[in-house]
């Protein structure tokens, strides 16, 4: 494959990197790439960590910033190579990769090497695996390798979030809620205990259940719990001895995940309930001076960010961090994925203003 031009426009960069297929697991070939093109550039400093790619500028500045953006992408679903396309006068590229996250990470390269002298010093992130099991993954890998490389004062993550800013993450909870009972022929029902029948008060907590909006430092991030998965049954003539309720709790980060936990054993106290799991958010990160001057240099409202994010591994550091990058979060991982041109541009002018100290 042809070196990454790191030259070329935000757009056209997208389109190289996202035509480097990198499905979880096959991010080799285009962290190789990273990696040689990052140790080309005269003010960064790079290592490589598997396949993350750290770089980084020592200019001695008063304050460090993380930029991060993850490299894999979900399984492809003829969705590549890449191409242009116009729908409803809107511009877009079109493909895998497109909007979860490559654009980002093209916007985070091209101003990696074009900034010599950004009014921070900058820790460049490439990380591989993000899509798939907290053990892969490459920023948690460097957390618990090297965590002096996640020390910063601030942080930003490349998610989609329409080139606006997301502050923090709802925290991520998934529990099994079992009933048991017993088995028997369901032509002599009278002599077993049928445990999917026993589920329904399971059913009814959740039908009930009304989610908050809670307001986290001036965001308001929506809750929810759900179930997504209901298994029992052995076969059409047996009376089932067990049923489970698979739930997923989304939960604001005013709540800490010991606290989530609590909370489902009250709602489901007297059921069998196991934890299968739990991720804590992450608070907006937007109260610290030097995040606000981003927020001025952006422009925009920031919005909370309703989906778990790797903003939490910073929040859990004491780093404060946010979401932001191009393309909409409802087309992460959609067969039709696709960004509009202009989010593109419209993040690298973000970042590179505020990276400059610029904006107006």
């Amino acid at each position: 494959m042809p070196p990454l031009d790191l030259t070329a426009s935000s757009i056209d960069l997208t389109r190289a990197i996202c035509d480097i297929e990198s499905v979880s697991d096959r991010e080799g070939p285009l962290a190789d790439l990273i990696e040689e093109a990052a140790r080309a550039v005269p003010h960064l400093t790079v290592s490589r960590h598997g396949d993350t790619i750290v770089a980084r500028t020592t200019l001695g500045r008063e304050q460090r910033v993380v930029i991060a953006g993850h490299i894999d992408t979900v399984p492809l679903n003829n969705n590549l190579p890449t191409r242009f396309e116009t729908i409803d006068g809107v511009d877009y590229l079109w493909g895998r990769g497109t909007v979860d996250m490559k654009a980002g990470v093209a916007v985070q390269l091209k101003l990696a090497a074009e900034l010599a002298e950004p009014v921070a010093d900058i820790t460049w992130i490439w990380y591989d695996h993000e899509e798939v099991s907290e053990a892969k993954n490459g920023l948690n890998r460097l957390s618990q390798s090297n965590p002096e490389l996640l020390a910063a004062d601030f942080a930003i993550l490349g998610e989609p979030t329409r080139s606006e800013i997301e502050g923090g993450c709802n925290g991520n909870l998934r529990a099994e809620i079992r009933t048991r009972g017993l088995r028997a022929h369901s032509a002599r029902a009278w002599v077993g205990d049928n445990a999917i029948h026993k589920a329904a008060p399971i059913l009814d907590i959740l039908a009930a259940y009304e989610p908050r909006n809670v307001e986290v430092d001036g965001l308001v991030y929506r809750e929810g719990l759900n179930a997504v998965g209901i298994t029992g049954g052995i076969a059409g003539n047996i009376i089932p001895d067990e049923c489970m309720v698979h739930i997923n709790y989304r939960f604001a980060p005013s709540r800490s995940a010991e606290e989530a936990v609590a909370h489902i054993h009250e709602l489901f106290s007297g059921f069998e309930v196991e934890i299968v799991d739990l991720a804590a958010g992450a608070r907006p990160g937007l109260d610290a001076p030097i995040a606000q001057h981003f927020v001025a240099a952006v422009g925009g409202t920031p919005m909370p960010k309703y989906g778990w994010t790797d903003v939490a591994r910073f929040s859990r550091l004491g780093v404060p961090a946010v979401n932001y990058g191009p393309g909409d979060p409802i087309k992460a991982h959609a067969d039709d994925e696709r960004v509009p041109l202009a989010q593109i541009t419209d993040c690298e002018r973000g970042l590179r203003a505020w990276l400059t100290g610029s904006a107006s």
